[in-house]
């Protein structure tokens, strides 16, 4: 027996790909608040119920095709901390 499930969101059972693309497209947006990737994964785990091993999954394949944009991000987000810190 089948049983049709309602989402207000994709599930990851239901609409594999969809979730997937959700996640994706919310990883982009924590990127451009600067989050880290724990920051990240606790996000969407808390507000977009996304499981922490699909966020994970998918930051480690965009890690993998844009190499050069995370290692400007890392080394950008390693430099504002020391900077912040001095502030105080």
């Amino acid at each position: 027996m089948h049983t049709t499930h309602q989402h207000l969101l994709p599930c990851l059972h239901c609409h594999p790909n969809s979730y997937i693309r959700m996640a994706h497209h919310l990883i982009e947006r924590c990127l451009l608040l600067h989050m880290s990737r724990d920051q990240c994964i606790k996000a969407l785990a808390e507000h977009a119920n996304i499981r922490p091993l699909v966020t994970l999954a998918v930051w480690r394949e965009l890690e993998k095709e844009n190499k050069d944009f995370f290692q400007a991000y890392f080394h950008r987000s390693t430099q504002r901390v020391p900077r912040l810190a001095r502030r105080k």
